[in-house]
């Protein structure tokens, strides 16, 4: 067989290229700092592991406003701030801290102050600059002066490990500690490479390991690199990772834990970690320097070598068309698990729509990713009046320096505003920001043609729920357009038609974004089964995070000398590597598990009923072809106790009208040491026509298994179209999986 893979992931970066302004920059300490990680994950942020030497919180004498016996606020009040007694009060602490700031320039002058405080505390931040803490507490107005301590938001603020749970896994007793998620498992990244000198990769801490491959390109933590083309040997490939999606792919799977990072000088406000922080990984290039096309013989050379290496799991972040039951590459894929290694695969960017899921993630065996989103990103605001915008940039021309024009709104019926596909009048837009909808054609005709009517600069309003996203180059638009381009989400839509002709400032210093609303809303472009064979399989098996993942990128993509780069990206190319991740992690728990076990504890524990709809964002979806068994969550997944296997149940093509009746055989398997007495029963059922059932309870013996037969009726005249169920198993009352039933009525 020899039909074309491409990567598989939207792949237009918030980050993307220094050119845009969004490349990252090497974070660094205070003078005379530790940079270091932070305290380990607790459940609390009150601990300190270090210090910066190189800098001093000073308090002053008299209480700060929040305190003090004349500004103290009423309770349930807030302090006033307009009166003319708290503005006289901080007036006094002012002279307070000028008073000290000038005995510092006289005893201490090589001390700087950096930050001045009245609210919480009076007193100030110090440079020290080599002057002692003594020196500073021997100041008459000084009260205590102590050295700063170094404090980063631990994981539990990284929205994508909240999401699937990550966190409480690592620290539930079959992991044992954020330090051992996925300790001694090796995963293998078929993709673009991996940047082994990024940050996510540094191997300290990480045992001697045999290095496989071109060991150039490999350390402790990468243990193998290879590369895989046909063209190798004309062109001198390596493994070497020259475009970013492997890298990005890999610091989702296994990025070091509590790794810092900064994009545009915005420092994110977590550490950012893999979710299998201590696993190891193997690089197996397939798209080696700027190819972007695998033929399949290169995508199965590199899932045998890392097979034959002992990749425990593999990530395939890529796809082509499927190939139906003939498709080998499947059949590969098949092969491989029933070998006893995990295959997450993303099922492609080809939505909305049934029958859209590609190839190898069809596989019956294949852990199949779909998309979700994750409600954060760096961007600029936008203010209008007293309302401020969040606006994300792209591959189009961002500011350097705050632009005020004002808003030029296209009207039109996309939530009041036009699409801009067709040229606009001449000078109507004529120096200000316009304001235009998503949808229809291109990002860059749209702001061509607003570039064409004059505008300075184009807002695009997004046309789905959710956060907005990074906006590619359509470079069948010619002349590209030149001015600043930026994307707000669906809800700007109102404010922004009603601000039309009001004065708006883009800002030029960007800053981070969180908005937990966003989270877990279905994305358009995720690939729906079922597959195109007689089966009919439900894809994808289980959802995770796939719009405006943060992870690491290569870091020549940040400008020579870059010590780290970060990128936020979009397809389920993204979605795949938190299901591969995930897969290490229960694999490090539980190593007599086989691979079906594991993807079966993934899909089988899924959080059902927290994915929305990608049309509103708000109500939930129950089409088991777009979500699966549900959004992964992997501290259900380290305590599964009964395997399915199936993941999921599909009767196939009945006939409508027929009156048919099908069988199939799922096997559970009691993954515990003690006798489960299990009930059963179907319930979440969608659509009419169908009557599903099966036994109401069995007994399975400690680590021993049992078949059960499950069972569709259609009934004559059913319509045409899919039916589904949830299969739930239960244990002492409390559902401890559940299994997707589904039949296509033809």
């Amino acid at each position: 067989m020899t039909s074309t893979m491409t990567r598989r992931g939207l792949i237009a970066a918030v980050a993307a290229a220094a050119a845009i302004g969004f490349a990252a920059t090497p974070m660094t300490a205070a003078p005379g700092g530790n940079p270091g990680n932070g305290s380990p994950n607790s459940d609390t942020t009150s601990a300190v592991d270090t210090v910066d030497t190189g800098s001093a919180l000073v308090l002053l004498q008299g209480d700060p406003l929040s305190i003090g016996a004349r500004t103290k606020p009423a309770a349930g009040k807030k302090i006033d701030y307009s009166s003319q007694t708290t503005k006289s009060e901080r007036a006094r602490l002012s002279s307070v801290r000028n008073d000290f700031k000038n005995w510092l320039r006289t005893n201490a002058p090589a001390a700087k102050v950096s930050g001045e405080y009245d609210t919480a505390l009076n007193g100030v931040a110090v440079r020290l600059n080599g002057t002692s803490l003594a020196t500073l507490r021997s100041a008459p107005l000084v009260v205590s002066a102590e050295y700063q301590a170094i404090y980063r938001p631990l994981d539990d603020a990284d929205p994508d490990l909240a999401l699937i749970h990550a966190i409480e896994a690592w620290r539930s007793a079959e992991v044992g500690g954020d330090a051992n998620a996925g300790r001694g498992i090796k995963v293998g990244v078929i993709d673009t490479g991996i940047d082994q000198g990024h940050p996510c990769f540094d191997d300290a801490g990480f045992p001697a390991t045999p290095q496989l491959g071109d060991t150039r390109f490999t350390n402790n933590k990468v243990i193998a690199a290879r590369v895989f083309n046909n063209k190798s040997p004309s062109q001198g490939y390596t493994p070497e990772a020259i475009q970013d999606h492997g890298t990005h792919v890999a610091g989702t799977v296994a990025c070091n834990l509590d790794t810092p990072a900064t994009i545009a000088g915005v420092d994110v406000p977590y550490d950012v970690s893999g979710v299998a922080p201590a696993a190891q990984l193997g690089n197996y290039n397939v798209f080696p320097g700027n190819d972007d096309n695998a033929r399949s013989e290169d995508i199965l050379n590199a899932m045998e070598a890392a097979y034959s290496d002992g990749m425990d799991v593999i990530n395939m972040s890529l796809g082509g068309p499927s190939q139906g039951f003939q498709d080998l590459l499947t059949q590969a894929v098949n092969n491989l698990d029933e070998a006893n290694m995990v295959n997450a695969i993303s099922a492609g960017n080809s939505g909305p729509g049934h029958f859209t899921v590609g190839s190898p993630g069809s596989a019956a065996r294949a852990l199949t990713a779909g998309a979700s989103t994750v409600g954060h990103f760096v961007g600029a605001p936008i203010r209008v009046g007293a309302a401020t915008f969040q606006g994300a940039a792209g591959d189009f021309p961002v500011v350097s320096s705050d632009l005020t024009a004002p808003l030029g709104v296209v009207t039109g019926t996309t939530n009041g505003l036009g699409v801009a596909c067709t040229p606009l009048p001449a000078g109507s837009l004529a120096g200000k920001i316009a304001v235009v909808s998503r949808g229809t054609c291109s990002f860059s005709l749209k702001i061509r043609n607003a570039q064409d009517a004059g505008a300075v600069a184009t807002i695009v309003v997004n046309n789905v729920p959710g956060d907005p996203t990074a906006m590619g180059t359509d470079a069948a638009v010619q002349p590209a357009p030149t001015i600043f381009a930026y994307q707000v989400s669906r809800s700007a839509a109102a404010g922004l038609v009603a601000a039309n002709g009001q004065s708006a400032t883009i800002s030029a210093a960007l800053a981070y974004f969180r908005n937990p609303s966003n989270d877990n809303i279905m994305a358009g472009f995720s690939s729906q089964g079922p597959t195109d064979t007689a089966e009919r399989r439900v894809k994808p098996d289980a959802v995770a995070p796939g719009v405006n993942v943060l992870s690491s990128i290569p870091r020549s993509y940040c400008g020579a000398g870059s010590t780290e780069c970060w990128a936020f990206f979009q397809g389920t190319s993204m979605a795949s590597p938190h299901l591969a991740g995930m897969a290490a992690v229960v694999r490090g728990a539980h190593g007599a598990w086989t691979a079906e076990q594991v993807r079966s504890a993934i899909v089988n524990t899924a959080a059902q009923g927290v994915l929305t709809r990608t049309a509103d964002g708000v109500t939930v979806e129950t089409d088991v072809n777009v979500v699966g068994a549900g959004l992964g969550d992997l501290r259900a997944a380290v305590a599964a106790k009964v395997a399915v296997g199936p993941v999921s149940t599909s009767f196939g093509s009945v006939p409508g009208g027929s009156g048919q009746s099908r069988s199939s055989t799922v096997r559970l398997t009691n993954l515990t040491g003690s006798a489960l007495s299990v009930s059963l029963s179907i319930d979440s059922t969608v659509g009419t026509g169908v009557t599903f059932s099966a036994p109401g309870s069995v007994s399975i013996p400690a680590g021993g298994a049992v078949d059960v037969t499950v069972n569709a009726v259609v009934d004559r005249g059913a319509a045409a179209g899919d039916r589904s169920a949830m299969l739930r198993l239960r244990a002492g009352g409390v559902e401890i999986a559940h299994s997707v039933l589904y039949v296509f009525v033809n």
